[in-house]
């Protein structure tokens, strides 16, 4: 009997998975494995949210190969030496996975191919599993990757997309092979009051709804803060529950304006994977420098406290941060005029809102999470590096009403018209009815100064 291993790291499904797919059609058994990975502990990016979704996601993996006659093993440790322990306790010849695009990812591949070769195994790695186009699929003329996203997107446009591939019937485990209890949310504290399930029923049924409820009005709706008119799909993509080739496809299917901007969506996550691919190092360094000399300091510690707390006297940003708080996620807009007030109005590094990000999102995804906040600091992808996004002019476009604001800063709930957005204008007794809300960090005005004359463009 001829045995595979498949490792399972972001892609925890069972619908269009190349690597399992390829591995049935090669061997009579398959070991379907998940390590957890220590370096990942060790980097600091084992994040209370993410774990509970991460075992949300296990669970349901395991449960769907169960009902194929299969299970999920687990192992804790050095990824390396646990695929290669569990491929001789199998007696397996291969092991297959999905590529990934971070710097660790690399690493590890190399390293793992290094171990399992002494060992007489190979290693087959498969793309399109993370992504919808891997990586260096297309290439500018001049370079290993495109750094800008509209020439990007057009020539992706262009690209034809793999099938998606069924869900296996049949999942044959050979017996002999170890596992540890498959981790669970009730192990764990910290976690965001509101945060989501996961798993790939989940994302599976949220998809359903999304295509059937949302996508028709997303071109006109998705900036609408207080709508939420968002596919909420990025967590169960970012653990690989749901395949962006099979989203893409039924997006397709579906038609129209709204299905045309939310596939451009996941183009953008595409995009950020190449860039990060082709340069690792852009997950803690500047993509492209503007020599910036970050605010440090006492008081810079106090507004970046004021900002992660969501008390900047701003109230579109700070209603923001605290549904970061308490969902572990927030809503796209609402990540881009977080991002640009900390890093061009309060001209603090991007790497200390990534990393606050990273603490929270259950979506926290390296690519996607680091180049979004080069992208709003102006030192990644941006072709206009400089613009700040006005705080002021985001609430008034984008929640007209103040009903985000509401939801999310309950000390002005009674609020009424603009003043919900500025209430410092609010003066004597009306001010003092609403005075356990801050006064604003910094005056708009002086940010701007201040940004502009730290990047040399008074």
């Amino acid at each position: 009997m001829t045995t595979s291993v498949v490792l399972f790291t972001r892609d925890l499904r069972l619908h269009d998975h190349p690597p399992l797919r390829a591995a049935l059609d090669g061997s009579d058994a398959v070991v379907p494995l998940f390590v957890r990975d220590r370096a990942v502990d060790a980097a600091g990016f084992a994040a209370p949210n993410r774990l509970a979704f991460l075992a949300d996601c296990l669970h349901d993996l395991d449960a769907g190969l169960r009902e194929r006659g299969g299970h999920l093993v687990v192992r804790s440790g050095d990824l390396v030496d646990q695929v290669c322990a569990v491929a001789a306790e199998a007696e397996a010849d291969e092991v297959h996975m999905a590529s990934d695009v971070s710097g660790h990812a690399h690493r590890r591949e190399e390293r793992l191919r290094d171990a399992l070769g002494a060992g007489g195994r190979r290693l087959h790695v498969h793309d399109a599993v993370t992504t919808v186009l891997a990586p260096g699929a297309v290439t500018p003329a001049s370079s290993d990757h495109f750094a800008v996203f509209t020439p990007y997107h057009r020539r992706w446009s262009e690209c034809s997309v793999r099938e998606a591939l069924a869900a296996p019937r049949k999942v044959r485990v050979p017996d002999g092979v170890g596992s540890e209890p498959l981790p669970g949310r009730s192990d764990l504290t910290g976690l965001s009051p509101g945060l989501a399930a996961g798993g790939e029923r989940e994302a599976r049924k949220r998809l359903t709804a999304w295509l059937r409820d949302g996508i028709t009005g997303y071109a006109d709706r998705h900036d609408d803060l207080a709508g939420d008119d968002t596919s909420r799909l990025s967590p169960h993509l970012h653990f690989g529950a749901l395949s962006p080739v099979e989203l893409v496809h039924r997006a397709r299917a579906k038609g129209g304006a709204g299905a045309e901007a939310f596939v451009r969506q996941v183009a953008w996550r595409d995009f950020h994977a190449q860039v990060l691919s082709a340069r690792p190092r852009a997950s803690t360094a500047d993509y492209r420098t503007r020599h910036d000399r970050w605010r440090t300091g006492a008081r810079a510690d106090e507004d970046i406290a004021a900002w992660k707390e969501g008390r900047t006297g701003y109230p579109i940003v700070d209603a923001a941060m605290r549904q970061l708080r308490h969902e572990g996620w927030m809503h796209n807009r609402a990540r881009l005029l977080t991002a640009s007030f900390l890093t061009k109005t309060l001209y603090v590094d991007w790497r200390v809102g990534a990393r606050h990000f990273l603490d929270l999102l259950v979506d926290g995804d390296v690519a996607n999470n680091q180049m979004n906040w080069q992208w709003a600091a102006g030192t990644g992808t941006d072709t206009r590096p400089h613009r700040v996004l006005n705080p002021l002019t985001q609430a008034r476009r984008f929640d007209p009403d103040g009903a985000y604001v509401r939801r999310w800063v309950p000390e002005l709930a009674g609020l009424e018209g603009r003043y919900v957005h500025e209430p410092w204008r609010l003066t004597g007794r009306e001010r003092a009815e609403y005075d356990a809300y801050p006064d604003p960090v910094v005056d708009l005005g002086e940010g701007l100064d201040r940004f502009k004359r730290a990047r040399g463009r008074e």
